[in-house]
């Protein structure tokens, strides 16, 4: 999910999570991936929670593929 699709800027999702805009930049850019806490803020500011914000259950279903594939 990205600042805009919430209909914020990064500097005010940046400010909601109290990080600097480059953080959220380079994790809208898949260049970082943020801490437990930084992900819990920002599900918060999303209204959803850390699974559905990270897509954990499709990461999963993707590590697990390539895993079958070795």
């Amino acid at each position: 999910m990205t600042a805009a699709a919430a209909g914020l800027t990064q500097q005010q999702l940046a400010d909601l999570c109290h990080v600097s805009a480059r953080t959220i930049i380079s994790i809208e850019k898949g260049q970082y991936s943020p801490s437990l806490m930084l992900a819990y803020r920002m599900a918060q500011v999303f209204q959803t929670d850390v699974e559905t914000l990270c897509r954990l259950a499709e990461n999963k279903e993707m590590e697990d593929r390539e895993i079958e594939n070795l």
